[in-house]
């Protein structure tokens, strides 16, 4: 019966593992679309624009600034968009109906600043000149 004791003690900590990997997952879901957000743009996050209902994520890699819009609630198609301008350059911009996320637009700004806009509904945010 000595063996037994392990085999319970193994299949205990074999449940609390899925329990623990059930419960991880079910708190991240609600951020599914930041992490998707992040996976479309390269380098690192340096700034969160948030609004009424949603958030812009602005992403810096080298001398390239991206940046994505998603809705605070994901699951119906909304109208969103999303832009970056670099200073003396033109707007990139993607809008449209999305389901979680306007985006990605990346421009190369060097050491130029930027300005990011992003909107969900009628709820809109502007970045002003950034990362300067």
């Amino acid at each position: 019966m000595g063996g037994s004791g392990a085999g319970t003690r193994r299949r205990l900590a074999a449940g609390a593992a899925v329990l623990t990997a059930a419960g991880l997952l079910a708190v991240a879901a609600p951020h599914d679309a930041q992490a998707a957000a992040a996976a479309a743009c390269a380098g690192r996050k340096v700034r969160t624009l948030p609004f009424a209902t949603g958030s812009v994520l602005v992403y810096r890699s080298g001398g390239y600034v991206c940046a994505v819009t998603v809705p605070k609630r994901t699951g119906a198609a909304r109208q969103m968009s999303v832009s970056v301008q670099a200073r003396g350059g033109r707007p990139v911009v993607d809008a449209g109906r999305f389901t979680y996320r306007a985006g990605p637009v990346t421009v190369y700004a060097g050491q130029r600043c930027v300005w990011v806009r992003g909107a969900v509904d009628r709820s809109t945010v502007s970045s002003g000149w950034i990362l300067c």
